[in-house]
């Protein structure tokens, strides 16, 4: 069956596919860390964490049911939305969305399941602490939108999460979750026209589809960079860098060509950097490269686990072979293989129904302009060098650097 393009004004999308036996579900709200109240950073994190554990109707929360039925639930909170998602059998798809209406817009949140939530979201916070891939991540888009909402951590601070009450927190539910957009996407055998249909019986619709909130917070000008210190370069330590800068925002055309070049430099043996940073160097056996794109703009980046006394080598590598493919751009067949990768990418995505929910949610900007994965492979199929060679060069000019354990 053709995939359904969804309209500017759909607030219910999906990808129907008649051989699935199970649909998975997501509710996706524009609501995430970035909106957290001022100096209450977590608001969001704690919030999704009890919308799962709540009791439901008195008995056994979302998340629980959800799992008596033999299905999977789960929920994330990003800098810019929030996503409740669950995968059932189709048969219960009718139970489970009057569920979900039920435990996400009208929810019983007590002191008994803050004080849980509160316990676990506090050991999550430990957990992230106590582990550098995470903790550079934090750094880094602290670096890079430096003064800004999008740099903010999702999980917030220990101290941020044990001043929060419940008051707040039905304060955030009913302006800022409830006030922002949200739509239900789903992907497996439920045709569409009945997800419609579920959501209009079980009062989902309801909050489905207001107007779009617009983030568009001014950014400041991106710092100059500083070179990380080299204290700790002959220890005999591990540490996580990332490098990279700004990318596009969601809705400029550019931000294909980042995507690609994240495959040009990324962890495939096909790629550029795996060449010069594993293959020659033998510097890296673990490292990563993505590009993230929200309302103002984006976040493009390499990570990688290097040892301590090989962290500025690598640096230089990863920001040398920047500033050459800002210079020269790529070859043909590197741009080709980029290209392919970074297709497979998204189709390997969309066809777990799990992520593809998201997918639908974040490439149509919560259902306020038309996307299907035929639009997105012929995006990032029409990235020329030009546009890479662009890319390149306004990372290389103002490279961001974060290095994890934090050095002298």
């Amino acid at each position: 069956m053709p995939p359904q393009r969804p309209s500017g004004h759909r607030a219910v999308l999906g990808q129907y596919e008649e051989s699935r036996a199970t649909t998975t579900l997501c509710l996706a709200a524009g609501f995430g860390s970035r909106h957290d109240p001022p100096g209450h950073g977590g608001t969001a994190h704690l919030l999704e964490h009890l919308l799962m554990s709540a009791s439901l109707d008195g008995g056994p929360s979302l998340s629980e049911r959800i799992e008596r039925l033999g299905g999977a639930a789960n929920a994330t909170t990003g800098l810019d939305h929030m996503f409740f998602q669950a995968q059932v059998l189709n048969e219960d798809v009718p139970e489970v969305l009057a569920m979900m209406s039920t435990a996400l817009l009208r929810p019983r949140l007590d002191d008994a399941v803050l004080a849980s939530e509160r316990q676990a979201v506090l050991q999550e916070l430990a957990a992230a602490a106590a582990d550098p891939s995470d903790q550079v991540q934090d750094a880094f888009l602290e670096s890079v939108f430096r003064g800004h909402p999008l740099g903010r951590p999702v999980g917030g601070t220990a101290e941020e999460i044990e001043a929060t009450d419940v008051h707040s927190l039905r304060e955030a539910h009913r302006d800022l979750f409830l006030g922002s957009r949200i739509v239900l996407t789903g992907a497996g055998g439920t045709p569409v026209a009945n997800l419609r249909r579920l959501a209009e019986d079980t009062g989902l619709a309801d909050a489905l589809g207001r107007p779009h909130r617009r983030d568009d917070e001014p950014l400041a000008p991106l710092a100059a960079p500083t070179a990380p210190s080299e204290e700790g370069a002959e220890s005999d330590g591990f540490s996580w860098l990332a490098v990279g800068g700004r990318a596009p925002a969601a809705d400029d055309p550019r931000r294909h060509a980042y995507v690609v070049l994240a495959h040009l430099l990324g962890p495939s043996s096909a790629s550029l950097l795996y060449r010069r940073l594993r293959g020659d160097a033998g510097l890296v056996y673990a490292f990563f490269a993505w590009s993230r794109s929200y309302a103002e703009s984006g976040a493009w980046r390499i990570m990688a686990g290097v040892e301590d006394r090989n962290v500025s080598r690598a640096r230089r590598i990863i920001e040398g072979l920047l500033a050459e493919v800002a210079a020269d751009g790529p070859t043909a067949d590197d741009l080709t293989a980029a290209r392919h990768q970074a297709v497979m990418d998204l189709v390997l995505t969309t066809e777990k129904s799990w992520d593809h929910t998201t997918k639908l949610a974040t490439e149509t900007l919560l259902g306020t302009r038309p996307w299907t994965v035929e639009d997105g492979i012929q995006a990032l199929r029409q990235v020329t060098a030009d546009q890479i060679r662009d890319a390149a060069a306004e990372l290389a000019d103002r490279p961001v650097t974060a290095i994890r354990p934090e050095r002298s």
